[in-house]
């Protein structure tokens, strides 16, 4: 006695293996797609970017450093130096005398 289809798949073995396999691959492209829609969105999402700090504002020497600048450039002699020192801190230090 031969048996044809003995331990081989009938028709509905053959439907149920092209299903899955169907399935199988489905799922394995939507995988790699929300992947590659994760890495995407993580790289350039930053949801609290660092915001820079203001800039201070510039500030300006005061009279006796340009007047030391302007010594250490040349522009002007130790005793010139001196007597504009002098004559900046009697300017800011002590009222004139009225009297």
């Amino acid at each position: 006695m031969m048996y044809w289809n003995d331990g081989g798949m009938n028709g509905w073995g053959i439907g149920l293996m092209t299903v899955s396999m169907l399935l199988f691959w489905a799922l394995v492209v939507l995988g790699v797609i929300a992947l590659v829609r994760h890495l995407g969105r993580s790289a350039s999402y930053d949801p609290v970017a660092p915001v820079p700090p203001p800039a201070a504002p510039p500030t300006r020497p005061t009279p006796e450093q340009l007047l030391a600048e302007r010594l250490a450039r040349g522009e002007i002699d130790p005793d010139e130096y001196r007597a504009r020192l002098a004559t900046l801190r009697g300017a800011a230090g002590d009222p004139p005398d009225s009297g």
